[in-house]
């Protein structure tokens, strides 16, 4: 303005007053460009160590994620492998375990894995009896989480199984080729309470469970059992063995095996086939039987007959021939005891190796010896000439003991009751068995008594519970 000294422009500068004020170094004073080096230098240090940090952290998520998802498939293997222990419930349930564990990528022995199986753990209810599985690895892969440091955990995946039952039965299909070994069709009346049956096929009950307290077959159930379960282990044969122990043809069979078997219009030879409790010959009155009794062709009864035996029991070895009851009753004295075995060869169409007629059979098996709780035996060699029926109804069935017909296919028609003198106790072995309406088998629970042990099985539906 007019009359006013000039105003001079002085430019200021951020840089060069920081230049002015800088504290020389080395001798001479830091350039401007210096100190922006000096700038770039620690921003490049701090990048590079949170760059670092970066790495780790995602490294560390990305093995996490790792392990975790490996934990959970350990956990996968763990609870299949400890399914298939508990089910296979034998000696070799363990290598069961491992091999299943295998299956899913899990080989005990490789890469720092362990698969542990073991058996009679206690369940978390307090019984006894769980398997257990555990699949672990020591040190599992790490991929980008070492640049943190030198650890590496520990991955585990345990179950614990349990559930499965041990069922005992008074019915037994042991057969493997019928489709059902076990079948009943529209049975109302049919009453199996207190008895548990078991097929090694399928079964198959239409309209009636049967009554039966467990129902179990190897393959699929339709409706048998009040309770009813599939795909239960195969039960073996438990009495094929007893067939050494058949007497071989002697001096009361002189002829051999009769070519046909000898009827009851027939004549009686050497009064060996036909019995009585009357003593009008030809029908003769057996005497006290000895330990084992051989009749060549059919047993045909002529009267009741009461059978006194000696201890334990005595075995009736009936060759080539049946019992016919003819109507009447063939009962065993109070503190005796009878196996009836059916032998011979396995001819076609010739000759009918079982119980028939109607009457009774009313006796119980031996408590001990060798014959202990057999009642009536079929040689396992028998396939022909073999089946039954009407079961429990012609003749009337009032046993205590095991019938064991292998190759049999019956039909169980009538009730099954105890013996008149013997304990409550009846088990009934076939290859395949149909139930009609009326077909029960009365309550067991004497089984102890009568020297008879059912067979088992463990069957149920085995679950994790841990």
């Amino acid at each position: 303005m007019p009359g006013n000294p000039p105003i001079l422009a002085v430019a200021f500068s951020p840089m060069r007053m920081l230049g002015a004020l800088s504290v020389r170094a080395n001798g001479r004073r830091p350039t401007i460009v210096a100190i922006r080096e000096d700038e770039r230098g620690i921003v490049a240090v701090l990048t590079a160590l949170a760059l670092t940090i970066v790495i780790g952290v995602v490294g560390l998520a990305v093995d996490v994620a790792m392990w975790y998802r490996n934990n959970r498939a350990m956990q996968n293997a763990a609870d299949a492998a400890v399914i298939a222990a508990a089910l296979n419930r034998t000696g070799s349930y363990a290598s069961e375990a491992k091999a299943v564990a295998a299956r899913y990528g899990f080989v005990d022995g490789a890469n720092g894995i362990t698969v542990t199986a073991s058996n009679d753990q206690t369940c978390p209810d307090g019984t006894t009896g769980c398997y257990r599985v555990m699949v672990a690895q020591a040190s599992p892969p790490r991929y980008f989480s070492p640049v943190l440091g030198n650890f590496s955990p520990s991955l585990a995946g345990a179950a614990m199984a349990g559930g499965s039952q041990t069922h005992s039965y008074c019915l037994l299909a042991i057969g493997t080729t019928a489709p059902y070994g076990i079948q009943a069709n529209g049975a109302p009346d049919a009453a199996l309470t207190g008895c548990s049956l078991m097929s090694n096929t399928g079964a198959r009950c239409n309209g009636h469970d049967l009554g039966a307290t467990y129902g179990d077959a190897h393959k699929t159930n339709d409706g048998c059992g009040i309770i009813h379960n599939e795909n239960v282990p195969l039960i073996a044969d438990p009495y094929s063995s007893l067939a050494s122990n058949i007497p071989p043809v002697g001096a009361d069979c002189p002829a051999g095996y009769p070519q046909e078997p000898i009827k009851k219009k027939d004549p009686v030879p050497a009064g060996l086939t036909q019995w009585s409790d009357t003593p009008t010959l030809p029908v003769i009155k057996p005497p006290l039987l000895p330990a084992y009794k051989s009749v060549c062709g059919d047993l045909v009864l002529m009267g009741d007959t009461t059978l006194t035996t000696v201890s334990p029991g005595s075995v009736l070895v009936i060759r080539n021939g049946r019992l016919d009851t003819n109507g009447y009753t063939l009962r065993t004295a109070p503190g005796s005891a009878l196996t009836i075995v059916f032998t011979g060869p396995d001819l076609t169409g010739t000759y009918t190796h079982a119980p028939t007629g109607g009457g009774t059979l009313d006796f119980q098996a031996p408590t001990s010896g060798t014959w202990k709780g057999m009642a009536i035996y079929q040689d396992p060699a028998l396939t022909k000439g073999v089946d039954i029926s009407d079961a429990g109804n012609s003749p009337t069935w009032k046993i205590t003991g095991i019938v064991y017909l292998p190759h049999s296919s019956v039909t169980l028609s009538g009730a099954v009751n105890k013996s008149s003198n013997g304990a409550s106790c009846f088990l009934l072995i076939v290859d395949n068995i149909t139930i009609n309406g009326t077909g029960k088998i009365l309550a067991n629970g004497g089984c102890d008594a009568a020297g008879v042990t059912l067979p088992t099985n463990n069957v149920g539906a085995v679950a994790l519970v841990k």
